[in-house]
């Protein structure tokens, strides 16, 4: 069992002289779970797509075990399945490969010719794969060797599919809210169903009923008998349902892309956690005047909380998000910015979002300006923008800096200067009124969260581990916290996955935002383990 996939102690390693830290929610012992299946060994295996890994559970006690470490070949598994050998077949999306996993743990590369491969699955010796994009193809591959074998085009975002109990492969169209089924030998597809409710995943339990899974809010589950078509619908409550795999009990386990976990769900939509959900970042985090804690957490915008119905991690979902990244609360309002290139804002009390500005490059940390513009580290173009709206509702977008390196976050001092870090120049930089930049801090590894409070000024030093702060006064610096749990598990190197995929998204890239809340205390986002700590100033006395 791994109590937290940073620190196998579970307890919280950061240390600090001067700040009293705690975690607002555990950590997230299953760091996002999409594709599941059993295996061999009678144990629930789950991709996980943004961990890069997969996991096996024990669904009697919750434990987990690290199968496909993140360090392995395989970049970003979204969907496995079992030979009849009992090899274990992988979907690795971002790169477009498929691979196979011998049952004595070699890997070996089956197809480099699919792309964003997403749903898999073996009927007896043969495997299959769809591609989750628009015009995406349903292939045979063949491990030993061959050409793959297109069976037809045409899908709208393909996704988990499986054999039905009358020889057909059943698939959804994420897009179009349809599910086909075509024989593996080929043909023509055939339309089963229309009207299924944003079908990401199509299961069929011990007695051959297909079970449909909603991608939406609301996890929607849709079952529909083959032989009369008729259909019991049940709203189970775990937003973001991406899987399902029934036991031999008939007992359907069910994984989130949106928060992760394993939850075993009843034919009502009761439900019962095996492994809790949580954050599957966090990435940008911020605090309302109110001191409500949001944070962009890729596909929704959370924070912790009282635990719902359905939710025992200390996280609450406030809305599905997708693709948020930095983030920053304005007035009751929350703007957030993608790494796929958009700046947007958000209504909470109107649940409303416009689009500001689209076609950025990688945009990571957002931050308000005093004057109410919206300043953005545009990360891929080493510049920062500004966003300016008019009356007419439109936007404009100026450079305030640009021929920086790698940009990452922004934050204002109380006279209105702004900054930035730059997690691949070591350095955290002021802009001037002319465009220049002026080096405050220099030789800091990689800062990335950035935040002011009074007169000084903090970062999250991701490469070190540690929170620095910086006096815009004297200039003296220091280290205010350490061995916090942010980036790759020590020791752990990887490749990171493309950013995208074919023109969809792919991997986003890690972000370990910090943010000051109205008491001056600091939250900072602890992405290597899915918490968001609290860090609140010791009195001096307390050394």
């Amino acid at each position: 069992m791994r109590p937290s996939r940073f620190d196998d102690t579970g307890n919280t390693p950061s240390t600090s002289g001067r700040w009293d830290l705690h975690r607002l929610n555990p950590p997230n012992r299953l760091w996002g779970s999409n594709g599941v299946t059993f295996g061999p060994d009678g144990r629930l295996y789950v991709a996980q797509f943004l961990a890069g890994q997969i996991s096996a559970v024990d669904t009697a006690t919750g434990d987990v075990d690290v199968v496909v470490p993140l360090d392995g070949p395989v970049q970003a598994p979204d969907d496995l399945a079992f030979g009849a050998d009992g090899s274990m077949y992988i979907a690795d999306l971002t790169p477009g490969r498929v691979w196979r996993r011998s049952p004595q743990g070699a890997y070996s590369l089956v197809s480099d010719q699919v792309q964003v491969p997403n749903g898999i699955t073996c009927v007896g010796d043969r495997l299959f794969v769809n591609e989750m994009k628009m015009n995406g193809r349903l292939l045979e591959l063949f491990p030993d060797g061959g050409d793959p074998v297109v069976l037809t085009d045409g899908l709208a975002l393909g996704n988990a599919m499986q054999l039905g109990p009358d020889g057909c492969l059943y698939y959804p169209h994420m897009i179009g809210n349809q599910v086909w089924r075509i024989p593996p030998d080929g043909g023509t597809p055939e339309l089963f169903a229309e009207e299924v409710d944003d079908p990401v995943a199509v299961r069929f339990d011990k007695g051959g009923v297909l079970v449909v899974l909603s991608r939406g809010p609301a996890g929607i589950v849709t079952r529909i008998d083959l032989a009369t078509g008729t259909r019991s619908v049940v709203v189970s409550g775990v937003l973001g349902l991406d899987n399902a795999a029934f036991d031999a009990e008939n007992r359907m386990f069910v994984s989130s892309f949106g928060s992760g976990g394993v939850t075993e769900m009843r034919e009502d939509g009761r439900t019962r956690e095996i492994v809790p959900r949580g954050l599957s970042g966090p990435f940008g985090v911020t605090v309302d005047l109110r001191g409500t804690v949001f944070a962009a957490d890729h596909y929704r915008l959370a924070g912790p909380g009282d635990s719902g119905e359905h939710d025992s991690s200390g996280v609450i979902t406030h809305e599905l998000q997708p693709f948020v990244h930095g983030i920053t609360a304005d007035d009751g309002l929350l703007h957030f910015a993608s790494e796929y290139g958009d700046v947007r804002t958000y209504d909470p009390v109107r649940r409303t979002t416009r689009v500001r500005v689209q076609g950025l490059k990688e945009p990571t940390g957002i931050e308000r300006a005093p004057d109410g513009a919206l300043v953005v580290a545009e990360s891929g173009a080493g510049r920062v923008v500004r966003i300016d709206g008019r009356i007419d509702g439109t936007d404009t977008v100026t450079v305030l800096a640009e021929g920086l390196r790698h940009p990452v976050d922004i934050a204002f001092d109380t006279e209105g200067r702004c900054y930035v870090s730059d997690d691949e120049l070591g350095a955290v930089l002021r802009i001037d009124d002319d465009g220049e930049t002026v080096t405050v801090a220099d030789g800091l590894g990689a800062p990335q969260g950035l935040a002011v409070r009074g007169d000084e000024l903090f970062t999250v030093d991701v490469e070190h581990r540690c929170l620095r702060a910086l006096s815009l006064t004297t200039g003296e610096t220091r280290i205010d916290a350490e061995d916090l749990a942010v980036g790759l598990p020590p020791g752990i190197t990887r490749t990171e996955p493309a950013l995208f995929a074919a023109g969809m998204p792919g991997s986003p890239r890690p972000f370990a935002g910090l943010a000051v809340s109205p008491d001056g205390s600091l939250l900072l986002s602890a992405n290597g383990e899915g918490s968001i700590l609290h860090l609140s100033a010791r009195a001096p006395s307390e050394g």
